[in-house]
């Protein structure tokens, strides 16, 4: 599979795999200098790039870093993005800082990763009754087991 990508901005860096079993591939901050996201605060980060997807069985999904997470509380502001097939604009990841302290973002810094997944396209269809389950409706947000 090949994923087109151009750069937008002359500090983007291309998006690697950190170790050659790493699912996803590092995308960092195209920034021309440090920018500090305080406690509670939000950020849209730029890439600096753009990709082409090949085709649109295929989705582009952004997930946080663990490491900055979890040493740092920066997280993704929407949990994970989405980059459709058809999407040509700048990648720009939203950061937020869920800690008590500023954490400063340095330019070319690592802060999130992107998988590309493949995507099953379904038919809906309307129907008056689904089929029976042991669970049923029971245990909305949780299987139910205690």
């Amino acid at each position: 599979m090949q994923i087109k990508i151009k750069k937008l901005r002359d500090c983007a860096k291309i998006p690697v795999r950190g170790t050659q079993d790493s699912a996803g591939l590092d995308l960092c901050a195209a920034l021309e200098e440090k920018l500090v996201l305080p406690p509670g605060k939000s950020a849209l980060i730029p890439t600096g790039l753009a990709i082409s997807l090949p085709s649109n069985d295929y989705v582009a999904l952004v997930f946080p870093r663990s490491g900055l997470a979890v040493k740092h509380g920066v997280g993704l502001l929407n949990s994970v993005g989405v980059i459709d097939s058809d999407y040509r604009g700048e990648l720009s990841v939203g950061l937020i800082n869920q800690f008590d302290c500023p954490y400063t973002i340095e330019p070319g810094e690592r802060i999130a990763q992107m998988l590309i997944v493949p995507i099953a396209i379904p038919e809906l269809t309307v129907v008056p009754e689904l089929d029976e389950t042991d669970r049923g409706a029971g245990g909305f947000g949780s299987t139910g087991r205690k």
